[in-house]
């Protein structure tokens, strides 16, 4: 029982880091956060060149929408390079091929380049296409972003400082109201946004390029050592290693692109899985140097909490799995352990500061909240296989998150063929719902009313997030037997 006591306090203290650094960023970024929005930069002096790289794999869906936008860039036609880096094994590759016929057509430099052997996934596309680059900067998309015609007019102008050698934008969302997990999740990516990389840009620490809707100076990204495919993050990875050799990343929280965003649970959970894998497999890789590097140690210690981020949600779960020898024996480390709790207000308050910054009504809030909390806490099974699967150096294919151009309630996609099955985590978390109400009641009738808010989010969480892993199994099921029409390409 000591041992068990022991790591349960170990692990609530971690959490309690990981939430200040969450707080100590939140508290940095509110103090500009509520700013006006800085005036637009004034047109470039110079054009340089730009090569736009567009990787993709089978996005039937999304993929003309994608490269419409691209092609509509702001931008001298003989500055501007366009790839579309098409890995697909579909009818995707056609809707390529036409559509950059169709531009070519009208003067665009775009060109279909096809690999024989899908080598090192999105890493060994982006690594590939540059051997034909021209452009001095490189421009990344992701099959489901639409950026605006004026992006690189808005951001080009990031690297007169010649210490920058990449720019993120901030992502926006498409189909934000289109349920409630779309709108949960477009929260996360708020919080990630609008507070979270601001504040580590303001405050002049590690950050990281998203792997989409950014620039690179190529001589930045060649220096670094170019993209690996040895982590599910390439993009973390080339950042950190950027970062060590002297490059900044800068952010621009004024330029949006907005993205579509998981409408399917399984696709998120498959999303939030890669993240957390790779993220930690970023972090095994580089830690060393990181500790190792020049970089004042509030940085190093900044940095290495944010490669590790997604360790919150191993920790979680086994925070839950201890609660109930721990509190079958009353122990103190139960009183201590729940102190360390407070310094759970700090992701709260970040998602919280995002909205508020949107100008979001205070209700409204609140009922966003509470659901994004309980997602989160759903999420732990899953998040927590990834990170121990990156631990134990377990490999495993680099899955995309599929697509299906929903941007309103109400368009079916469950017959696409992109659809996926459910994710076997779906009994994990059933019987975890089970476990973390049957604690609730427990904590109710033997006085241990303080828990009563975290297990209430455990309960919540766990319930939530396998119901609709089964609603949504049931539906595709019920679409495919009643024949509905699958989800037609954008366009079609």
């Amino acid at each position: 029982m000591t041992v068990l006591k022991l790591i349960y306090i170990i692990g609530a203290s971690l959490l309690a880091v990981y939430g200040l650094q969450a707080l100590l960023l939140t508290l940095i970024a509110r103090r500009t956060l509520f700013d006006e929005t800085p005036a637009p930069p004034p047109a470039p002096n110079a054009f340089p060149s730009v090569t736009v790289q567009l990787p993709v794999f089978n996005e039937r869906h999304v993929v003309r929408r994608l490269i419409d936008a691209v092609a509509a860039f702001d931008w001298p036609a003989d500055r501007l390079q366009i790839q579309v880096l098409d890995d697909s094994t579909d009818d995707t590759s056609q809707i390529i091929a036409n559509s950059v016929a169709s531009h070519r057509r009208n003067g665009i430099d775009i060109t279909q380049c096809r690999r024989t052997l899908r080598k090192g996934y999105k890493a060994g596309a982006l690594r590939e296409g540059l051997d034909e680059a021209r452009g001095e900067f490189i421009a990344i998309f992701d099959a489901d972003f639409v950026p605006s015609p004026d992006f690189l007019r808005r951001t080009i102008h990031a690297f007169d400082d010649p210490s920058v050698g990449c720019v993120q934008a901030r992502w926006g969302h498409l189909n934000a109201n289109v349920s409630r997990l779309t709108l949960a999740q477009s929260l996360g990516i708020d919080g990630h946004f609008i507070v979270e990389q601001k504040a580590r840009n303001d405050l002049g620490a590690l950050l990281n390029f998203n792997g989409t809707a950014g620039l690179w100076r190529r001589s930045c990204m060649d220096e670094a050592g170019g993209w690996q495919e040895d982590t599910l993050t390439e993009d973390l990875d080339l950042s950190y290693r950027a970062q060590l050799r002297g490059w900044r990343v800068a952010y621009l929280p004024e330029v949006t692109v907005p993205a579509e965003i998981p409408v399917s649970v399984d696709a998120f959970k498959r999303q939030q899985f890669r993240w957390a894998k790779g993220s930690m497999q970023t972090a095994k890789k580089l830690f060393l140097a990181v500790l190792g590097s020049s970089h004042p140690l509030w940085r190093k210690a900044l940095g290495i909490a944010h490669l590790t981020g997604y360790a919150v949600h191993p920790l979680m779960l086994l925070n839950l799995l201890f609660l109930l020898p721990v509190m079958s024996s009353f122990s103190p480390a139960l009183q201590f352990a729940s102190l360390l709790s407070l310094s759970a207000i700090g992701p709260p308050l970040m998602y919280w500061s995002a909205m508020q910054s949107q100008g979001i009504p205070v209700r409204i809030r609140v009922r966003r909240l509470i659901v994004l909390l309980g997602l989160g806490t759903g999420l732990s099974v899953n998040n927590s296989r990834a990170v121990f699967e990156a631990i134990l150096g377990v490999r495993s294919a680099f899955k995309r998150t599929p697509k299906f151009a929903v941007t309103r309630a109400g368009k079916d996609w469950h017959t696409s063929a992109y659809a996926l099955p459910s994710d076997p985590t779906v009994w994990a978390e059933m019987i975890l719902a089970i476990y973390a109400n049957a604690l609730l009641v427990y904590s109710l009738f033997n006085g241990f009313w303080w828990l009563f808010p975290w297990l209430s989010l455990y309960a919540c969480g766990y319930t939530y997030i396998s119901y609709l892993s089964i609603r949504q199994a049931w539906e595709r099921r019920g679409a495919l037997r009643h024949g509905l029409p699958a989800v037609q390409e954008v366009g079609d």
